[in-house]
């Protein structure tokens, strides 16, 4: 058979698995899958019924990490004038190489587009930035509502945010290269991971002071909890590690070894509580991991360097950002296998599912 042959039918598949899905009920899904687009600079909507995307709405420099808030009537979004410099070498081991050799050519910092942008569902309309420290890259919505937190990338520290007066509460300082934030179901403690050096720092959401911190193998990306709070699992990107972390304790109770080459990003757990599932970046993959046994139970093929993703409000897709091919995958997950593309053209880097205000 031909590979034109090979394409094709490839391709008729993941359409009867599609229409399979629709067939299956999804055309009553009552929310959106918001793309943060980091090179166009804009936030790319899917329809949940359908899955096609309906609308883009132009947000700012460099869009990364975007969330809605608990109510589901905005959306914010971090925004950066850093410029973006790519994927860094690697080492033997994986690590990445830092140049911190001053160097005049490199295009400068916007400080001024640095920020969280919010954008209100309904009218699909972006309303204002408000300040969020220095190049905020992720961050967390409590679950109240009232404060974000971002990690600022190029400082060292996570700012807090009051949303409902859109002014910064505290900047608390962490280790070099803060990525991942994630708040415990109870939103007493905030996780903040810090590439360089592998910490995971755990700030008190009320005192925002820091209470605990451990380490993990370099490159910690992401972190996501059980609904029950009782463990945290948390991305080590350069070691292709999943840490499983026991919460009362602050520290590692497991470490996962992933597939050979995956370089994993994102982490979720299942809605329902039974798997964790991780996004493998330049393995193009995401792995599928019970959330008991630690099992490594399956790896699902989606679209080139997968980062950011997200989990359907009932549990049956997955939607996860594909940078290189300017889409996202969607994968239904009673099959585990990708059913369709989106354009989100402009770097796709992260998603968020919001589910629509009634």
């Amino acid at each position: 058979m031909s590979s034109r042959s090979c394409r094709f039918f490839a391709a008729l598949g993941s359409w009867v698995l599609f229409g399979a899905a629709l067939a299956s009920g999804q055309s009553g899904a009552s929310y959106e899958v918001w793309v943060a687009n980091e090179k166009s600079g804009d936030v790319t909507i899917i329809d949940g019924k359908d899955f096609n995307a309906v609308a883009t709405i132009p947000v700012g420099k460099r869009p990364r990490g975007i969330h809605p808030s608990p109510d589901g009537k905005l959306v914010y979004v971090a925004l950066s004038g850093s410029p973006n410099e790519g994927p860094p070498k690697l080492d033997a081991k994986g690590n990445p190489i830092h140049d911190d050799d001053d160097d005049d050519d490199k295009p400068k910092a916007d400080k001024a587009a640095d920020g969280i942008g919010v954008v209100d569902v309904a009218q699909r309309k972006f309303l204002r930035k408000i300040p969020a420290g220095s190049d905020p890259e992720q961050f967390a919505v409590s679950p109240d509502g009232k404060r974000l937190f971002a990690a600022n990338e190029d400082v060292g520290a996570a700012t807090v945010i009051d949303v409902t007066n859109g002014k910064i509460v505290t900047l608390v300082k962490v280790g070099r290269e803060p990525e991942g934030v994630g708040i415990t179901p109870d939103g007493k403690i905030c996780y903040v991971t810090c590439e360089t050096a592998g910490e995971v720092f755990a700030i008190d959401t009320q005192t925002f002071k820091v209470v605990g911190h451990f380490n993990v193998n370099p490159r910690p990306r992401n972190v996501s909890f059980t609904a029950d709070g009782a463990r945290a699992f948390i991305t080590s990107e350069s070691a292709g590690e999943l840490n499983v972390i026991d919460t009362a304790k602050l520290a590692v109770a497991k470490v996962i070894k992933l597939p050979a080459g995956s370089r994993p990003m994102d982490v979720k757990v299942s809605v329902d509580g039974e798997k964790v599932y991780v996004s493998n970046g330049r393995a193009g993959t995401i792995s599928v991991v019970d959330a008991h046994s630690y099992e490594l139970l399956n790896t699902i093929k989606v679209g080139p360097r997968p980062w950011g993703f997200d989990v359907s409000p009932d549990g049956k897709y997955l939607f996860v950002a594909n940078g290189p091919s300017d889409d996202v995958s969607v994968v239904d997950l009673a099959t585990e296998k990708e059913i369709k593309r989106v354009k989100s053209p402009g770097a796709p880097g992260t998603v968020t599912v919001v589910p629509l205000a009634k």
